[in-house]
């Protein structure tokens, strides 16, 4: 989990102009959430957050101008007094000058973004969110089989790194190989990724580091997926028994989340890379209503009673 993010780190991802307060780049940002300044623009700070950044939006700005010069001078004091990470306005703001005066005073920095209110909030509660949201570090490959975010684990040595190499000769595209990072952005919703240093690489045993999108070109590759499904490859164990029909339901549990999980026995001569793809698209039919397991136990059902009734 990422306890922050600098100002400055995220003025410049986000695109936004510094207009005052340069001094406030190493300010820290520590909440995804966002305050609009509305109510204390009229003098109301019973509920102000010192920990979220202010977003200024054209009706906000309007309403402000509507005080008199003594109040505007005397909420934006208070305001600037309790150290918001920075303000940002959204683009065509006429700003108070007061603005870029208290911005120095208090070292925090002022910025116009280049888009309007709604695209600005959206664009950085995104942003926080992804930035600053919990997150747990899983070993395993993370694929794009067909839309389906794929979660290959098992023990060191089963094989997911090469599964995954040839999942990506076969049109699909890597997320992350050894470490997947994993964010619930809500329950139900799992984003995986990459670490920052590991996007865009495999390790391949007795091959070493593999670059997917110099190999294989840019579409072999992409940021983060949404993960759907958990495939656990496993040594084949004789004594152990393995569901054929797929109807069991098995899970893996991240965060407040369940993801279906399917368990593949690894065993020399099976194309572990072709299970793991009919998984994930049978899986796939699951989601749009299509339950081959469940259609061929009613066909067997129907059959046989169809014969007691002839019987």
């Amino acid at each position: 989990m990422n306890d922050f993010v600098y100002v400055e780190e995220f003025a410049k991802e986000n695109n936004l102009e510094l207009l005052a307060g340069e001094e406030g780049l190493k300010n820290k940002i520590t909440s995804d959430m966002i305050s609009r300044p509305g109510l204390e623009f009229a003098g109301y700070f019973d509920y102000f957050d010192s920990n979220r950044l202010l977003l200024v939006g054209s009706k906000d700005h309007s309403f402000l101008n509507l005080q008199s010069q003594e109040a505007i001078k005397k909420n934006l004091e208070e305001i600037f007094k309790r150290k918001p990470p920075c303000i940002v306005f959204s683009k065509n703001v006429n700003i108070n000058p007061l603005f870029f005066e208290l911005a120095k005073k208090y070292e925090i920095c002022v910025f116009r973004s280049n888009l309007r209110t709604t695209p600005t909030s959206s664009k950085i509660y995104t942003y926080l969110q992804d930035r600053l949201a919990e997150r747990i570090s899983v070993h395993g490959t993370l694929m794009d089989i067909n839309g389906m975010g794929t979660l290959i684990i098992g023990k060191s040595g089963i094989g997911k790194s090469e599964t995954a190499l040839e999942l990506i000769k076969r049109g699909h595209q890597l997320i992350a190989d050894d470490l997947v990072e994993i964010i619930e952005k809500e329950p139900g919703n799992l984003i995986g990724t990459s670490p920052d240093i590991l996007k865009r690489y495999m390790e391949i045993r007795g091959i070493g580091i593999v670059d997917v999108v110099n190999m294989f070109g840019a579409g072999a590759y992409r940021e983060r997926k949404n993960i759907r499904l958990v495939v656990e490859l496993e040594a084949w164990d004789h004594n152990k028994y393995y569901d054929r029909l797929g109807l069991d339901n098995n899970y893996s549990k991240y965060f407040n989340t369940e993801i279906n999980k399917v368990t593949i026995p690894v065993l020399p001569g099976r194309n572990v890379s072709l299970l793991v793809e009919s998984a994930a698209m049978n899986e796939k039919l699951k989601y749009l209503g299509y339950f081959a397991a469940e259609k061929f136990i009613n066909s067997v059902d129907k059959k046989a009673s169809t014969i007691e009734e002839e019987e």
